[in-house]
């Protein structure tokens, strides 16, 4: 097993979770994996505060989070799902994977500064360097959004 699986323990927070994937500020949107089901699913948590860079611009005087960036969080919290199981395994981590498709996309209502958005992603399944994955994202336990993405490995050409 390797050092990382060793180590390993819930929940993971954003120092471990820039080790696991490429995003940096302002594009990282997971503060920390709090629960994990290796190979099936994962809880993650993103604290939305008003020093967000995007609501300068969306909408001054009306803050709200874009829905684009609720799917973003929610496609790399399954990239988390995917690189911590791979790492239990005791790989050096998966290849990067890159959000090929959004599915069923549903907004119930608006993400505002002070919220804390709780992704649960589940993987549906795996094939030929894809994954398909089920994602919903709840604020104080209410559904705001929720998709099905597919996410396809970099390949190296």
């Amino acid at each position: 097993m390797s050092d990382y699986a060793a180590d390993f323990s819930l929940p993971v927070h954003v120092e471990q979770i820039q080790q696991l994937l490429p995003h940096r500020y302002p594009f990282l949107l997971v503060d920390r994996v709090i629960e994990l089901v290796p190979d099936i699913s994962v809880v993650t948590l993103k604290n939305v505060t008003m020093n967000e860079p995007f609501f300068q611009g969306h909408f001054p005087g009306h803050p709200v989070m874009p829905g684009v960036l609720i799917v973003e969080a929610m496609a790399q919290s399954a990239g988390l799902l995917t690189q911590i199981s791979s790492r239990l395994k005791g790989n050096q981590g998966s290849p990067l994977f890159y959000l090929a498709k959004i599915d069923n996309a549903r907004f119930a209502c608006p993400v505002v500064p002070g919220d804390q958005l709780r992704m649960e992603v589940s993987l549906k399944r795996l094939m030929r360097g894809m994954g398909l994955f089920v994602a919903r994202t709840l604020v104080d336990g209410k559904e705001v959004a929720s998709c099905e993405l597919m996410c396809a490995a970099r390949s190296d050409k």
